[in-house]
């Protein structure tokens, strides 16, 4: 038997987190977000699971060749466009859709001949990725000799912030710039599709929600319509029984307060848990909840069973997932549920099933 540690990814829940943003937006089509390996699920496996988005989009040309040599025939978009000359003439043969945000991107294209459609990326106030607003008609008129069909993107700074007046004065300037302009639009990630349902356009580019995760600050997923899609679990593999004021762990971080009986997971860093966890973060032993405590280790981390004080050795633990909001350990451990999910690709072992 292999270490007790797994990550279950639950198809079911990724078909409805899928459909539900399709609800959100029914008069949009959807470009579903599986760069990162899918946020940590594995993209071969959620591009099957996804399999009625629209298209897919991924951040690199290797993550674009493994969806290819799988079978996948979806429309497949290259967030950042190519990193190098050298990626084009891979982008052109594999029949890949590309982002430009760059004059050095259209430059390489230029130099090709050849056509392809293009997702051209305008900054309208997140200053990370796009053109100036002031540029669009020379970029404009530069990409239309090779552009096809030639779509049109920004990306908003706040979307996961409900209300917040910089999402609308986004929209107001990605309309401001492009006008009547012809060619298809697409703003709304998942906080947008949510939260601004006027930021639909013609295309919606779901992420963090289609694996169960809220994308709005302080609102639970489960509210939302979403569940989660991975759930992490192990087992208890020692249960100790220490006496007020004795440490546990590395550095002992935590000292007993009381006499007490602790628990040790088969889980830590190396399969992808937070080193910085804090002592309090949550964590479920047989379904109830209690918290990590100390430092966690490489292959272990220590848990109060105060609350669980009938656990035995070999009973099971829910990291996050399944009864435990990913966001609830994300914000406990001084991080955003996306890192959380990405680390995961460590070493626990994966299983498709119902958590």
């Amino acid at each position: 038997m292999t270490r007790p540690a797994r990550a279950i990814i639950d198809p079911h829940a990724a078909r409805h987190n899928l459909a539900r943003g399709r609800a959100l937006a029914p008069n949009s089509r959807v470009l579903a977000v599986v760069k990162a390996d899918a946020y940590g699920h594995g993209v071969l496996r959620m591009a099957r699971l996804f399999a009625d988005a629209d298209a897919y989009a991924v951040a690199s040309l290797d993550e674009a060749v493994r969806l290819r040599d799988a079978g996948v025939s979806k429309p497949v978009v290259l967030l950042e466009g190519p990193f190098d000359a050298s990626e084009v003439d891979a982008i052109l043969a594999l029949g890949l859709e590309t982002v430009i945000h760059t004059a050095e991107q259209i430059a390489m294209f230029r130099a090709r001949g050849r056509s392809l459609p293009v997702w051209l990326k305008f900054d309208t106030g997140m200053h990370r990725l796009g053109f100036a607003p002031a540029d669009c008609d020379e970029v404009v008129a530069a990409v239309t000799a090779f552009a096809r069909p030639l779509r049109f993107m920004t990306h908003f700074a706040n979307a996961h912030r409900r209300g917040d007046a910089s999402v609308a004065a986004q929209q107001e300037r990605f309309a401001a710039l492009l006008g009547e302009r012809p060619g298809e639009r697409s703003l709304a990630n998942s906080g947008a599709i949510v939260a601004r349902p006027d930021s639909h356009a013609d295309w919606v580019r779901p992420g963090l929600m289609l694996y169960g995760v809220s994308p709005l600050d302080d609102e639970a997923a489960a509210d939302l319509g979403l569940a989660p899609v991975m759930t992490l679990r192990s087992r208890l593999i020692s249960v100790r029984h220490l006496r007020a004021g004795e440490s546990v762990g590395y550095g002992g971080a935590f000292t007993c307060p009381e006499d007490m009986p602790v628990g040790v997971v088969a889980y830590g860093y190396a399969d992808g848990y937070p080193r910085h966890a804090r002592t309090g973060t949550p964590i479920l032993v047989r379904g109830v909840r209690t918290q990590v405590i100390g430092n966690c280790s490489m292959d272990m981390m220590t848990v109060d069973l105060r609350p669980v004080p009938d656990a035995r050795f070999g009973d099971p633990v829910t990291l996050w997932g399944a009864g435990l909001p990913i966001e609830d350990v994300a914000r406990a451990s001084a991080t955003i549920p996306y890192e959380l999910l990405c680390r995961v690709r460590m070493r626990a072992h994966y299983e498709e099933g119902s958590a």
